[in-house]
């Protein structure tokens, strides 16, 4: 801000007002120019432009991508997506060691606040464009005074035509600008939780000068924990969350350790509660396997909410937006699936004049595989009953993509001397049931490239589900959750525990005693008949009046 410099090599004119000028133009001006998201669209955009537009360009997503917590976006998805832009202008320039560092671990998660992406460079440029167009010495006053900074950061007025009708989507750029120039007197947090520590009952005594800059009262109660705790503490870990968050349980006053950030996974806590989980534990487990390996399989018996999961985890995940259903595809697997169905084949197409040809045609997995490529966003592919189909024969070469995701391959059909690699912003999720005998085991080399998640009756989250569930739905039949676990008690007592009974047969409005029953004998006890393979005398022990009735053993640990 002070010269015009530039990020990556230092010493050159990189963020010069010509250069910003020129992404104005191109960028900010033409945000229609071209297809394919921002990835797609920009080398239209700044075509016939200088090597140092690029940079600039690659400079300010690297800006964008500082705040963003690992948690959401990897930070070699961060890195691969800047090097992207400077490739598009060879030989490309470098992002140094200590910035690609600076990837990690972020502030926050992917919110909504960070999702319009076009908006968030934009307001970058623009802002520094104008910056630009001050006087030297004025520049140099502001830098000496965050207040003085702010008023001015708030005080622009986007004139591209990106803005037209997103004026209100650069708050969360600008905030984050903030922290970043001045960290000692603006911080990470996010607006909603800003005016829950502004309004805490707890914080109200370090508020000596009232303000309605919520910036400027979160900065007085900050120097007053810092009068309490010293420096270093964060507003995000014990015992400062718990006098803000209301839950403050008396915890001794100890400084944490310095460098923590804000919880990255923001609105799980609301999914879990929508899902009936005790809390968001799992979805954050979840959630870290994803970010460390790129995919997971949900395996369990049926019923056990494993799709229902998956589809509402990769919804929540994948943000909001006009596109956000397009970062979403749900695929299932079946014997007849092959590698031309899920990656890419030849498929029967009528040609001119009537006869019937063969076209090249890209399966589900590359159609995502291309949305995400064009796209900063996380996209999220769900495969169901991945082990229903001939898993060598579908994925084929995705064996070694998925461990190697940096490193490319040419496709058996490809039309093209192009490599091809799946994105580091493409999750995978699979379901798998475990009761099936028909479906064939998962070798150890795809077992190697997933983590497995298990979905079990008798343990949490699962365990508990169905009483959840019934006790935010009242019913006369609550008996239900009972009679399941004396049923999963009796299977793994027969060694079918890999076949226990998941609450989603019983998690329905208006379940009565008599929609119980007959769940119990059109889909329960015929799934149970099969497990047993039709034992008449195991089987009449599953008889619902009988378990409804007797003290049958439940299910328990170490049965």
């Amino acid at each position: 801000l002070r010269t015009d410099g530039s990020l990556f090599t230092p010493g050159q004119a990189i963020w010069t007002a010509e250069l910003l000028g020129f992404l104005h133009e191109r960028f900010l001006d033409q945000p229609d120019t071209g297809g394919g998201g921002f990835f797609g669209k920009l080398p239209t955009q700044l075509a016939g432009g200088p090597a140092e537009a690029y940079q600039l360009m690659g400079e300010a997503l690297y800006v964008y991508y500082l705040p963003i917590s690992t948690g959401t976006i990897r930070a070699k998805s961060k890195e691969s997506n800047v090097k992207r832009v400077l490739e598009m202008y060879p030989p490309p320039v470098s992002i140094p060691p200590e910035l690609t560092a600076g990837f990690e671990p972020g502030l926050a998660g992917l919110g909504r606040g960070l999702q319009s992406f076009h908006y968030h460079i934009g307001t970058l440029i623009e802002t520094v464009e104008q910056w630009k167009e001050r006087e030297a010495g004025e520049r140099e006053s502001l830098l000496k005074d965050p207040w003085a900074f702010k008023d001015f950061l708030y005080g622009v007025k986007f004139r591209g035509r990106l803005f037209l009708k997103g004026q209100n989507r650069v708050d969360a750029e600008r905030h984050f600008l903030l922290h970043i120039l001045f960290p000692d007197y603006f911080e990470s947090s996010l607006a909603g939780d800003k005016n829950e520590i502004a309004e805490a009952a707890d914080f109200a005594s370090f508020v000596a000068e009232p303000t309605d800059d919520i910036d400027r009262q979160i900065y007085q109660i900050r120097q007053g924990l810092e009068a309490e705790l010293g420096r270093g503490f964060s507003f995000y870990n014990t015992p400062v969350v718990e006098r803000w968050r209301g839950t403050d349980t008396g915890t001794p006053v100890t400084p944490p350790p310095t460098g923590t950030a804000p919880p990255p996974m923001e609105g799980l806590q609301a999914l879990a509660a929508e899902l009936y989980l005790p809390d968001d534990t799992f979805l954050k487990e979840i959630q870290s396997l994803l970010v460390e390996k790129g995919q997971v399989i949900f395996q369990g018996p049926p019923g056990t909410g494993k799709t229902y999961v998956a589809r509402a985890l990769a919804k929540h995940l994948a943000g909001s937006g006009d596109d956000a259903a397009g970062r979403v595809r749900l695929v299932q697997f079946h014997p007849s699936y092959a590698y031309e169905d899920f990656v890419q084949g030849f498929r029967p197409k009528q040609m001119d004049g009537g006869q019937v040809g063969f076209e090249l045609r890209d399966g589900p997995l590359l159609e995502i595989a291309e949305k995400a490529r064009n796209s900063d966003k996380p996209h999220y592919l769900i495969i169901d009953e991945i082990n229903r189909g001939n898993l060598a024969t579908v994925f084929g070469e995705l064996y070694f993509l998925l461990e190697y995701r940096d490193t490319g391959m040419r496709l058996q059909y490809s039309d093209s001397d192009e490599d091809f690699k799946l994105p580091e912003n493409l999750f995978i999720i699979g379901t798998m049931n475990t009761a099936d005998r028909s479906i064939a085991r998962v070798d150890l080399a795809l077992r190697r490239r997933f983590y497995f998640v298990e979905f079990l009756p008798e343990e949490e989250p699962v365990k508990g589900l169905l009483g959840r569930y019934l006790e935010k739905n009242p019913t006369n039949a609550v008996w239900v959750v009972d009679v399941v676990d004396k049923a999963n008690g009796l299977l793994k007592t027969y060694g079918a525990s890999d076949a226990a009974i998941g609450p989603s047969y019983f998690m329905q409005e208006g379940l009565t005693p008599d929609k119980v029953a007959l769940i119990w004998k059109h889909s329960v006890l015929p799934y149970i008949a099969d497990r047993l393979f039709n034992d008449r005398e195991r089987l009449a022990e599953f008889d619902l009046e009988k378990l409804r009735n007797t003290n049958v053993p439940a299910q328990t640990e170490g049965v």
